[in-house]
């Protein structure tokens, strides 16, 4: 699990004090394709954090649909996303993108918010005032081209759609949540979210 920088060159020489966005969604929402072109983008003061559970559920033994497999699961998937944040509470980017937030495993928690909140001891709140602003994809339905050729997504479009749901009702409590609608043409889909991104990066690393 590598920090990637995005790729354009920007001759700004300024120690910004970071932005933290966090692009969440259901399966399948385009996340991946939009981190990619958001890389191609904007230059290297902006930064992605790369989604954690890609990484945990490698692992096969956390694949069992046993509940205690699957908080087992979240439970590692929010560590190492913690523990990843705050090694880059130092690094002095413009934005740091972080593919999910800490509160995304709830839609995944067998017993439900209060339960994930109680196992992992912590305030909804402290992890909500962890990031400046939430920018959320919605998943396509099947008509719209949801598809699970991720080797990690194992959802069925009406699985995803409620993923989906419950991770935007997680999150709406946010002062600084965009919900970006899924859209037969997924360029205008990721044209907006990059629109949403370039008005939070600095006015010094503006993508030319």
């Amino acid at each position: 699990m590598n920090l990637e920088r995005c790729t354009q060159t920007c001759l700004c020489q300024i120690r910004h004090q970071p932005k933290w966005v966090v692009l969440t969604g259901g399966p399948g929402a385009g996340k991946t394709a939009v981190l990619e072109l958001a890389r191609r983008t904007f230059c290297q003061h902006v930064v992605i954090l790369p989604e954690a559970a890609s990484v945990v559920l490698r692992c096969e033994m956390l694949h069992s649909s046993e509940p205690s497999a699957k908080r087992a699961a979240q439970r590692v998937i929010y560590q190492l996303q913690w523990e990843c944040e705050e090694l880059l509470r130092a690094e002095p980017s413009g934005l740091i993108v972080c593919d999910r937030g800490l509160l995304d495993g709830i839609a995944y928690w067998p017993k439900g918010e209060q339960d994930f909140l109680k196992s992992l001891k912590v305030k909804k709140e402290v992890l909500l005032n962890r990031y400046d602003a939430i920018i959320h994809l919605r998943t396509p339905s099947l008509e719209q081209g949801y598809n699970h050729v991720n080797p990690v997504r194992l959802e069925t479009a009406q699985q995803a759609a409620q993923i989906d749901q419950s991770i935007l009702e997680i999150w709406q409590d946010h002062p600084q949540r965009y919900v970006v609608e899924s859209q037969d043409q997924f360029q205008k889909k990721a044209a907006e979210v990059l629109g949403i991104l370039a008005s939070l990066v600095p006015d010094c690393c503006q993508p030319q």
